[in-house]
């Protein structure tokens, strides 16, 4: 059985030979430049096949993911308004700031309405490596809004080609290696969350909850034709992002206020014959029944304490009773990059022993390989996975 056929067992519900092992590199900095550190960070599609390469030079199932060469150069749809395009009632003037390690770009939006400020940073934490967030948040009153809901530009007409040229490389290099997933622009409650703030955000629904409907429906619509226009490029998996939610509401918030919009996008995606992975990087214990609800087919990364979440793997594994496939589950920061040989040893092989009874189960670190992140580690992960993985 090759890599792309085990993993579709496993999303199909069924047992294959052994579980995929696998790990989430990046295809910007982090670990890739590490160990590449001759890449031109922003050759988006060079980097994209560098991914699949070392995946395959550790002995990996590859599972590949589209993001900086999907997203870039950040549409709106991605962190904050669309500054990318203009139109005759979308008038933007861009401010560039340098700052040591960061670039600042800071917008001002003309609209018949009225205008909207915002602000976008690009930080470089390590070499190559770059963190990207709308810093200003546009959206602060409902006014503000209703000039975004009325006036922003929809999707450029020929993103989605850009897309497809951009995938079809990628699923060209990965053959049968193993599957390719393209990261959507977010959850619902992720994607309102890059453009409104948290402070409002986690509130709005309790002390606004016609401004949170309707900040919750612009949310949705405005990611549905990026989404879309990867699914159509010919992606596996779709990736949604569920971390701003995360643990931080509680079920019964979650479950009322955010669960019903999440759900409806995975039925609209997953109705395409697409599988959607449901991101929850933080805090996810409280959550594991709701996801039941949620519908997503694959839920991430199940990070345990004490230092990401509060994932107990083989607790999970008894509440989740099957209702969707399980990825994740390895410590890759206090073991995988801090930790000895030996340590890795250990915690890969009770990660498989809790993560593999019953199938449904993807092993992989609790996020992307970090920048340090000892090479010998990585490969003493998969090979100790390797060993332990038949069924």
């Amino acid at each position: 059985m090759n890599s792309r056929q085990r993993f579709l067992k496993v999303l199909s519900g069924e047992i294959p030979d052994r579980v995929p092992v696998t790990a989430y590199i990046q295809d910007q900095g982090h670990f890739l430049s590490q160990c590449y550190p001759n890449l031109d960070p922003w050759e988006h599609m060079t980097n994209q096949l560098k991914v699949i390469e070392l995946q395959k030079q550790l002995g990996m199932d590859v599972f590949v993911r589209c993001w900086i060469n999907v997203k870039g150069p950040f549409p709106g749809a991605i962190a904050g308004l669309n500054i990318s395009q203009q139109t005759d009632q979308w008038e933007v003037q861009t401010e560039e700031i340098h700052k040591e390690n960061a670039r600042l770009l800071r917008s001002t939006i003309h609209t018949p309405g009225g205008v909207l400020t915002q602000e976008f940073t690009i930080q470089e934490i390590n070499p190559h490596t770059y963190v990207y967030a709308c810093t200003k948040k546009p959206v602060q009153t409902r006014a503000d809004l209703d000039l975004a809901q009325t006036y922003e530009p929809k999707i450029a007409a020929d993103w989605p080609g850009l897309v497809k040229a951009r995938i079809h490389p990628v699923r060209e290099a990965l053959g049968e290696a193993g599957i390719l997933a393209g990261w959507a622009p977010g959850g619902v409650f992720n994607c309102a969350a890059q453009i409104t703030g948290l402070e409002m955000l986690y509130a709005l629904f309790k002390t606004e909850p016609d401004f949170y409907q309707q900040l919750m429906e612009f949310s949705l619509e405005r990611m549905a034709p990026y989404t879309q226009a990867q699914i159509d490029a010919g992606v596996d998996v779709v990736v949604f992002s569920g971390n701003v939610a995360g643990g931080f509401l509680g079920r019964k918030n979650f479950d009322r206020y955010v669960l019903p919009y999440e759900k409806r996008y995975i039925e609209q995606v997953q109705s395409q014959g697409v599988p959607v992975l449901y991101h929850n990087c933080g805090q996810i214990m409280r959550l594991l029944e709701s996801y039941k609800e949620l519908g997503a087919r694959i839920v991430e990364p199940f990070s345990p304490p004490p230092t990401l979440g509060d994932a107990d793997l083989a607790m999970a594994k008894q509440i989740v009773d099957g209702a969707y496939v399980m990825m994740g589950g390895l410590d890759h920061v206090n073991v995988l990059q801090n930790g000895s040989r030996e340590q890795v040893q250990r915690a890969t092989a009770a990660t498989l022993q809790a993560g593999k009874p019953g199938g449904k189960f993807v092993l992989a670190p609790a996020d992307f390989l970090e920048y340090g992140t000892p090479v010998e580690n990585v490969r003493t992960y998969v090979e100790t996975a390797l060993q332990e993985a038949g069924y």
